[in-house]
This record gives C-alpha cells, structure tokens and sequence, in this order.
C-alpha cells in the first residue's frame, strides 16, 4: 500500500513540474517581428505601401525601391507590415487535405496563366497593364497596383496578348516607342545615366509623343524637347538627332536626380519649369498649373503613390 501512494505521489510531482514548465513557457517573450514594410493611409481613404518613410519637421517623405517622394496630403495613420514568421508562413503553404480528395488521383492544379494587354496610344507608343475596364469615354488601366485613367482620343487600341508569346518572356518588353531604333537609344543612355528606362520613356511620350522634329512655340527641340541653352550646356549640337537629343536629355535627368536626392517629383517638376523653380519654392514643386499636371501625370503612370501633389493653394513661399 504505501508503495502504491508514493507512485501516486510521484506522478502527481511530474504533472505539476510539466504544467510549470508550460506556464513558464508560455510567459516566454516572442521575438519581435521585423518590420519589412509601411501602410500609408491618407485621410480621404486611399492606402498604399512603401518601403520606410521618415519625418523632417511637418515634412514626410516616402520611399517604394528607388523611388523617393513627399507625401503633401494629409496622412490619417502610418502602420507597420510585419514579416510574417517561417513557421506560420509554412502552415499557410500546406495543402488542405479533405475527406473527398483522399481518394482521388492526385494532380497539380496550376493557376490560368494571365493574358497580358497592351495599350496601344495614337503616337505609336504601347506599354503593358495589369488590368483595363474599358468605357465610352476612354479606359481606366491599373499597373504595379496604380489605377489611372487614360482619355479615349489618347487611345489607338487595346490588345490582349496570349500568354507564352516572346515579347511576354522578355524583361523590358512592357513598353515601346513603336520605333525600335528609339527604344534602344532609351534603354542604352538609362543604363548608362543610372536612370530608369521606363521614366525616360514616359518622359519622352509626354515631351514629343515620340516626334523627332518637335518644337514647341517656347523653343524647346527634339523628342526631350530640350531647351537651347540646355541643349548647348549639355554639348548636344544636333537637337533633332534622336541619339543626340535622348543622350542630352537623360544625361539632364541624371544631373536633377542628384541635385534632388533621387527624388522623382522634384525631377518632373524640374524637367518641366527649371530647377530654379523648384528651388524658388524650397524644394517643392511649384504652384504651376502646367508643371502640377505635369508632375501628376508621369509621376501616377510611373507609379509614385498614384497621387497628385498637394492642393495648389497649400504651398510654400518663394525662397527670397
């Protein structure tokens, strides 16, 4: 009898140890998720995710790869996007096994393969989309998670291309000048500035629509509309030669991404009223209408945030 009651004093001992074990390890702090990601959300309720962000004074900057910006609408809340952890991220992945598959033959089922569409503009030029909603006034189109809307006049046609043709496998074939000559003089002077081909492109359709021989009634020249005084500073003799003009004008790109840090916004709105509007208004882009659209429509095309600048009356003072 009492070796009876010491086992039961023994294993009463060991249930107590074990619950203590996982009440302490319960109590064991995780380890903190690494933050990989910020959720910016504005106050009209437009959200979009970007890489960090940082506070100088009133001013909040953003950054999404490359790409830096201010933001100047007003922000309701800034929330982190945290890793999620291996072990759950595992879990999720596993396959959920129901009673009406087990015996059946197992079979990989592999999602539809998507059709990529182009959009074909009047210029010439094309470029791929996600997603396009077709209407009677023209067509609303989402890239890389930015919806915009893109007038019906601005339109030559819409293509859905089956999957698996070349230009789908290639790695820049998501735009074209329609003139390959042209294309590659993008591609060639991008790579050799540092600058991304496909701003430069975007530049370009909005410059000149692609024309070689564009001039504007205040005198600027060629596909990247370059200025004459611009055009002699960066030693471009031949303002209507595209490999000239393309040459000059991201090499001119390249000299506001380092005046600017990098920063798109002030590159647009540099391109198009001067760097020394720009710097009239503290680093900000100016209160021009032009140069606001301007801004506003490469800057959504390119993927900034999908958002325009502040409200016009909500800028700085000239920098006296």
């Amino acid at each position: 009898m009492c070796g009876q009651w010491k086992q039961i004093t023994l294993a009463l001992l060991l249930c107590l140890l074990s619950a203590l074990a996982i009440h302490a390890q319960d109590k064991t702090p995780k380890a903190a998720q690494k933050i990989i990601g910020y959720t910016i959300t504005l106050v009209d309720g437009y959200s979009f995710d970007v890489d960090e962000y940082t506070k100088q004074g009133d001013e909040t900057w953003v950054r999404k790869g490359n790409i830096q910006r201010q933001i100047q609408e007003p922000i309701k809340s800034i929330k982190p996007i945290l890793e999620q952890p291996k072990a759950e991220a595992a879990e999720a992945a596993k396959p959920v096994t129901t009673a009406t598959t087990v015996n059946t033959t197992a079979t990989e089922t592999k999602p539809a393969a998507e059709k990529p569409i182009w959009i074909y503009l009047v210029d010439g030029a094309k470029f791929r989309v996600d997603q396009v909603q077709e209407q009677a006034d023209g067509a609303w189109y989402s890239r890389h998670n930015v919806s915009i809307f893109l007038a019906k006049e601005r339109i030559s046609r819409i293509e859905y291309e089956a999957p698996g043709t070349p230009a789908t496998t290639r790695k820049t074939a998501d735009w074209t000048s329609g003139n390959s000559s042209i294309d590659q003089l993008i591609r060639t002077n991008a790579n050799r500035f540092g600058i991304d081909p496909y701003l430069v492109f975007l530049v370009i359709e909005k410059e000149s629509r692609f024309h070689t021989r564009a001039l504007s009634p205040k005198g600027a020249m060629g596909l990247m509309q370059l200025m004459p005084g611009t055009a002699r500073r960066l030693g471009v003799r031949k303002p209507f030669d595209a490999a000239e003009n393309i040459r000059g004008g991201t090499q001119y790109m390249k000299e506001l991404m380092d005046m600017f840090g990098g920063k798109v916004d002030l590159v647009l709105a540099s391109y198009n009223a001067g760097e020394g509007a720009v710097l009239k208004y503290g680093r900000n882009v100016p209160p021009y209408r032009e140069t606001r659209d301007y801004v506003k429509t490469i800057g959504k095309r390119y993927g900034l945030t999908g958002r325009q600048p502040g409200a016009q009356t909500d800028v700085p003072e000239p920098q006296r």
